[in-house]
């Protein structure tokens, strides 16, 4: 057996095992069905945000750690979250929380617990 061949059948067998390797693999996040129905009580959430920002960090921070679900957007690595956060939401300044959608969107900007649990008890009220 020529080396191309014995390298061939090697890398065969290595791609054939990953989907085995993967599934196993200990990292990987289990769901949960009891978080997901808890998620239900939540209005769309999506913030718009930089890796580098000391608030973003804070917000996504708060928000994992009270189960909040929400939809992050980097705005350094996703132009038309930039559009969007400049445009549609007038604002050139990081974090920006959008709550809801629609008419019954409200709009944060900057981060603290309290202006986000106020937020969302506005926009809970309207559902």
């Amino acid at each position: 057996m020529t080396i191309k061949k014995i390298w061939t059948a090697t890398l065969l067998v290595a791609v054939c095992a990953m989907p085995v390797l993967a599934a196993d693999h200990p990292n990987q996040s289990q769901l949960n069905p009891a978080k997901a129905v808890e998620s239900k009580k939540y209005p769309r959430i999506v913030l718009y945000s930089v890796a580098w920002c000391p608030h973003c960090r804070a917000t996504k921070e708060y928000l994992t750690k009270n189960n909040i679900p929400f939809i992050n957007r980097d705005v350094e690595i996703d132009s038309k979250a930039l559009e969007e956060l400049t445009g549609k939401y007038q604002s050139t300044g990081v974090p920006v929380i959008v709550l809801g959608s629609g008419a019954d969107e409200i709009v944060v900007r900057g981060f603290t617990p309290e202006s986000f649990q106020e937020s969302l008890k506005k926009v809970l009220g309207k559902q």
